[in-house]
Protein backbone atom coordinates (compact mmCIF):
# COMPACT_ATOMS: atom_id res chain seq x y z
CA UNK A 1 0.00 0.00 0.00
CA UNK A 2 1.39 3.27 -0.69
CA UNK A 3 1.97 6.70 1.44
CA UNK A 4 -1.01 8.69 0.48
CA UNK A 5 -3.33 5.86 0.68
CA UNK A 6 -2.40 4.30 3.83
CA UNK A 7 -3.53 5.99 7.45
CA UNK A 8 -0.67 6.07 9.61
CA UNK A 9 -2.07 5.01 13.48
CA UNK A 10 -0.39 7.47 15.01
CA UNK A 11 -2.15 8.82 18.28
CA UNK A 12 -1.18 11.02 20.88
CA UNK A 13 -0.82 9.67 24.24
CA UNK A 14 -4.77 8.91 25.49
CA UNK A 15 -5.30 7.12 22.18
CA UNK A 16 -6.64 10.37 20.75
CA UNK A 17 -6.00 11.08 16.81
CA UNK A 18 -3.79 14.33 16.43
CA UNK A 19 -5.61 17.28 15.48
CA UNK A 20 -4.68 19.47 12.43
CA UNK A 21 -1.16 21.54 12.77
CA UNK A 22 -1.25 25.55 12.57
CA UNK A 23 -1.16 25.60 9.02
CA UNK A 24 -3.17 23.01 8.15
CA UNK A 25 -6.32 23.87 9.39
CA UNK A 26 -8.10 25.00 6.05
CA UNK A 27 -6.71 23.62 2.98
CA UNK A 28 -4.33 25.97 1.26
CA UNK A 29 -3.30 25.01 -2.47
CA UNK A 30 0.52 25.82 -3.88
CA UNK A 31 0.70 28.46 -5.93
CA UNK A 32 3.65 29.28 -8.25
CA UNK A 33 5.22 32.68 -7.54
CA UNK A 34 8.27 34.85 -8.76
CA UNK A 35 11.57 35.16 -7.84
CA UNK A 36 11.97 37.80 -4.78
CA UNK A 37 8.12 37.08 -3.74
CA UNK A 38 7.38 37.13 0.14
CA UNK A 39 6.74 34.05 2.57
CA UNK A 40 8.30 31.16 3.19
CA UNK A 41 10.17 28.15 0.70
CA UNK A 42 8.01 25.20 0.45
CA UNK A 43 10.33 22.10 0.05
CA UNK A 44 8.56 18.66 -0.69
CA UNK A 45 9.97 15.37 -1.45
CA UNK A 46 12.35 12.99 0.28
CA UNK A 47 15.80 14.08 -1.56
CA UNK A 48 14.18 18.07 -1.22
CA UNK A 49 13.62 18.21 2.37
CA UNK A 50 16.49 15.86 3.53
CA UNK A 51 19.67 17.77 1.67
CA UNK A 52 18.07 20.78 3.22
CA UNK A 53 17.70 19.28 6.51
CA UNK A 54 21.50 18.52 5.85
CA UNK A 55 22.35 21.81 4.96
CA UNK A 56 23.55 24.52 7.61
CA UNK A 57 22.70 27.33 5.79
CA UNK A 58 19.22 26.23 5.35
CA UNK A 59 16.80 28.18 8.22
CA UNK A 60 14.03 25.47 8.84
CA UNK A 61 10.80 27.27 10.29
CA UNK A 62 8.37 24.09 10.04
CA UNK A 63 8.55 20.20 9.31
CA UNK A 64 5.56 17.96 8.88
CA UNK A 65 5.83 14.62 8.25
CA UNK A 66 3.72 11.62 7.80
CA UNK A 67 4.54 9.01 10.82
CA UNK A 68 6.37 6.62 7.98
CA UNK A 69 8.30 9.29 6.81
CA UNK A 70 9.66 10.21 10.26
CA UNK A 71 10.54 6.80 11.01
CA UNK A 72 12.69 6.64 7.93
CA UNK A 73 13.75 9.61 8.64
CA UNK A 74 15.30 8.28 12.35
CA UNK A 75 15.94 5.14 10.82
CA UNK A 76 18.53 6.86 8.29
CA UNK A 77 20.17 8.92 11.04
CA UNK A 78 18.82 11.91 9.46
CA UNK A 79 18.85 15.21 12.24
CA UNK A 80 14.81 17.34 11.77
CA UNK A 81 16.53 19.95 13.69
CA UNK A 82 12.92 21.47 14.49
CA UNK A 83 10.31 18.94 16.09
CA UNK A 84 8.14 18.31 13.68
CA UNK A 85 4.32 17.81 13.42
CA UNK A 86 3.22 14.07 12.83
CA UNK A 87 0.28 14.58 9.99
CA UNK A 88 -1.65 12.28 7.72
CA UNK A 89 -1.09 12.31 4.40
CA UNK A 90 -4.10 13.63 2.85
CA UNK A 91 -2.97 16.43 5.39
CA UNK A 92 -0.26 17.42 2.99
CA UNK A 93 -2.23 16.73 -0.22
CA UNK A 94 -4.44 19.18 0.61
CA UNK A 95 -1.55 21.72 0.94
CA UNK A 96 -0.13 20.71 -2.27
CA UNK A 97 -2.69 19.42 -4.19
CA UNK A 98 -3.41 15.34 -5.10
CA UNK A 99 -0.70 15.27 -8.07
CA UNK A 100 2.22 16.60 -5.54
CA UNK A 101 4.94 14.07 -5.02
CA UNK A 102 5.67 14.63 -1.28
CA UNK A 103 6.59 11.11 -0.04
CA UNK A 104 5.72 12.39 3.57
CA UNK A 105 7.35 15.48 3.98
CA UNK A 106 6.65 18.89 3.76
CA UNK A 107 9.06 21.73 5.00
CA UNK A 108 8.31 25.63 5.12
CA UNK A 109 11.94 27.19 5.55
CA UNK A 110 13.76 30.50 4.94
CA UNK A 111 15.20 31.03 1.44
CA UNK A 112 18.80 30.43 0.74
CA UNK A 113 20.70 33.70 0.50
CA UNK A 114 21.59 35.23 -2.89
CA UNK A 115 25.68 35.80 -3.63
CA UNK A 116 26.88 38.83 -5.03
CA UNK A 117 27.80 38.51 -8.46
CA UNK A 118 31.10 39.82 -7.68
CA UNK A 119 31.73 37.42 -5.04
CA UNK A 120 31.82 34.44 -7.77
CA UNK A 121 34.96 32.90 -8.44
CA UNK A 122 36.11 33.16 -11.87
CA UNK A 123 36.71 29.83 -12.43
CA UNK A 124 34.86 26.57 -14.21
CA UNK A 125 31.11 27.06 -15.50
CA UNK A 126 28.14 28.76 -14.34
CA UNK A 127 24.35 29.08 -15.98
CA UNK A 128 23.39 32.04 -17.08
CA UNK A 129 18.88 32.22 -17.76
CA UNK A 130 17.11 34.26 -19.60
CA UNK A 131 13.84 35.03 -17.99
CA UNK A 132 13.11 30.80 -18.22
CA UNK A 133 9.61 30.95 -16.30
CA UNK A 134 8.56 27.13 -16.23
CA UNK A 135 9.63 25.63 -12.84
CA UNK A 136 9.74 22.57 -14.17
CA UNK A 137 12.56 23.12 -16.29
CA UNK A 138 14.46 25.12 -13.95
CA UNK A 139 14.05 22.68 -11.51
CA UNK A 140 15.66 20.39 -14.27
CA UNK A 141 18.64 22.08 -15.33
CA UNK A 142 19.24 22.98 -11.57
CA UNK A 143 19.46 19.56 -11.03
CA UNK A 144 21.97 18.73 -14.43
CA UNK A 145 23.88 21.77 -12.92
CA UNK A 146 24.53 19.76 -9.65
CA UNK A 147 25.69 17.05 -11.39
CA UNK A 148 28.42 19.06 -13.88
CA UNK A 149 29.63 20.80 -10.76
CA UNK A 150 28.19 23.99 -12.29
CA UNK A 151 29.69 26.78 -10.25
CA UNK A 152 25.91 29.41 -9.54
CA UNK A 153 23.35 29.74 -11.69
CA UNK A 154 22.34 33.73 -12.39
CA UNK A 155 18.87 34.48 -13.20
CA UNK A 156 16.37 37.85 -13.11
CA UNK A 157 14.03 38.74 -10.28
CA UNK A 158 11.13 39.30 -12.43
CA UNK A 159 9.97 36.46 -14.97
CA UNK A 160 11.86 33.98 -13.19
CA UNK A 161 10.08 31.35 -11.06
CA UNK A 162 10.97 31.33 -7.00
CA UNK A 163 13.30 28.77 -5.68
CA UNK A 164 10.51 26.48 -4.16
CA UNK A 165 7.38 24.15 -4.82
CA UNK A 166 7.52 22.85 -7.89
CA UNK A 167 10.87 24.11 -8.57
CA UNK A 168 12.41 22.87 -5.92
CA UNK A 169 10.94 19.15 -6.07
CA UNK A 170 12.00 19.30 -10.12
CA UNK A 171 15.64 19.98 -8.63
CA UNK A 172 15.88 16.66 -6.15
CA UNK A 173 17.69 18.41 -3.40
CA UNK A 174 19.86 20.43 -5.86
CA UNK A 175 19.01 24.04 -4.45
CA UNK A 176 21.56 23.01 -1.81
CA UNK A 177 23.84 22.75 -3.95
CA UNK A 178 24.33 25.15 -6.39
CA UNK A 179 24.12 29.02 -5.98
CA UNK A 180 21.41 30.51 -7.66
CA UNK A 181 22.24 34.59 -8.11
CA UNK A 182 19.50 36.96 -8.44
CA UNK A 183 20.08 39.87 -10.60
CA UNK A 184 18.00 43.01 -11.72
CA UNK A 185 19.44 43.50 -15.25
CA UNK A 186 21.06 40.48 -16.78
CA UNK A 187 22.35 42.49 -19.49
CA UNK A 188 24.65 44.65 -16.74
CA UNK A 189 25.52 41.03 -15.10
CA UNK A 190 26.55 39.27 -18.23
CA UNK A 191 29.26 42.95 -18.76
CA UNK A 192 30.02 42.06 -15.36
CA UNK A 193 30.82 38.99 -16.03
CA UNK A 194 32.70 39.55 -19.06
CA UNK A 195 34.70 42.08 -17.55
CA UNK A 196 35.83 39.38 -14.70
CA UNK A 197 37.44 36.78 -17.69
CA UNK A 198 34.06 34.80 -18.14
CA UNK A 199 33.43 33.85 -21.64
CA UNK A 200 29.68 34.41 -22.05
CA UNK A 201 28.10 32.12 -24.76
CA UNK A 202 24.79 32.32 -25.84
CA UNK A 203 23.03 29.14 -26.94
CA UNK A 204 20.35 30.05 -30.13
CA UNK A 205 19.01 28.01 -32.63
CA UNK A 206 19.91 31.37 -35.15
CA UNK A 207 23.64 31.47 -33.56
CA UNK A 208 26.70 32.21 -36.32
CA UNK A 209 28.31 29.10 -35.43
CA UNK A 210 28.04 25.54 -33.63
CA UNK A 211 29.38 25.21 -30.30
CA UNK A 212 31.47 22.50 -31.03
CA UNK A 213 33.63 25.02 -33.38
CA UNK A 214 33.83 27.44 -30.68
CA UNK A 215 37.22 27.91 -28.64
CA UNK A 216 35.65 27.09 -24.72
CA UNK A 217 37.98 28.48 -21.89
CA UNK A 218 37.33 28.96 -18.47
CA UNK A 219 35.97 30.49 -16.88
CA UNK A 220 32.90 29.63 -18.90
CA UNK A 221 29.00 31.40 -18.65
CA UNK A 222 26.53 29.29 -20.49
CA UNK A 223 23.64 31.51 -21.41
CA UNK A 224 19.89 29.89 -22.00
CA UNK A 225 17.23 31.78 -23.41
CA UNK A 226 13.20 30.92 -22.70
CA UNK A 227 11.77 28.27 -24.81
CA UNK A 228 10.11 29.90 -27.97
CA UNK A 229 11.37 33.42 -27.45
CA UNK A 230 15.13 32.42 -27.04
CA UNK A 231 17.87 34.87 -25.79
CA UNK A 232 16.64 38.30 -25.58
CA UNK A 233 18.59 41.17 -28.36
CA UNK A 234 20.25 43.14 -25.48
CA UNK A 235 21.14 39.36 -24.37
CA UNK A 236 22.66 38.36 -27.57
CA UNK A 237 24.39 41.60 -28.01
CA UNK A 238 25.82 41.60 -24.28
CA UNK A 239 26.98 37.91 -24.83
CA UNK A 240 30.74 37.73 -26.37
CA UNK A 241 29.47 34.48 -28.58
CA UNK A 242 26.32 33.31 -29.73
CA UNK A 243 26.47 29.66 -30.85
CA UNK A 244 23.83 26.79 -31.81
CA UNK A 245 23.41 23.45 -31.01
CA UNK A 246 23.70 21.40 -34.34
CA UNK A 247 22.22 17.95 -34.40
CA UNK A 248 22.24 15.42 -37.43
CA UNK A 249 18.23 14.42 -36.83
CA UNK A 250 14.71 15.94 -38.15
CA UNK A 251 14.06 17.84 -35.20
CA UNK A 252 16.81 20.68 -34.34
CA UNK A 253 15.65 22.27 -31.24
CA UNK A 254 15.64 20.64 -27.92
CA UNK A 255 13.57 21.48 -24.46
CA UNK A 256 15.58 23.75 -22.47
CA UNK A 257 16.54 21.61 -19.94
CA UNK A 258 18.17 18.94 -22.72
CA UNK A 259 19.93 21.76 -24.75
CA UNK A 260 21.32 22.87 -21.09
CA UNK A 261 22.43 18.92 -20.63
CA UNK A 262 23.71 18.72 -23.93
CA UNK A 263 25.47 21.91 -23.68
CA UNK A 264 27.48 21.41 -20.21
CA UNK A 265 28.20 18.01 -21.40
CA UNK A 266 30.46 19.91 -24.16
CA UNK A 267 31.25 22.71 -21.64
CA UNK A 268 33.02 20.05 -19.15
CA UNK A 269 34.20 18.00 -22.06
CA UNK A 270 35.85 20.51 -23.63
CA UNK A 271 37.76 22.29 -20.64
CA UNK A 272 38.64 18.94 -19.18
CA UNK A 273 36.31 19.07 -16.27
CA UNK A 274 35.37 15.32 -17.03
CA UNK A 275 36.08 12.35 -14.31
CA UNK A 276 39.34 10.73 -16.18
Amino acid sequence: MSERDRKPPFRRPGGKFPGKPRGFDRPQPWREREAGSDGPVILYGWHTVTLALGNPRRAIRKLYLTENAARRLAEEGIETRVTPEIVRPGQIDQRLGPDAVHQGLLAETDPLPSPDIDTLAAEGMILVLDQITDPHNVGAILRSAAAFDVKAIVTTARHSPEATGVLAKSASGALELVPIITVQNLARALTRLNERGFLTVGLDSAGGEDIAAVALREPLALVLGAEGKGLRQLTRETCSVVARLDMPGAIKSLNVSNAAVLALYIGASRLGLMPK
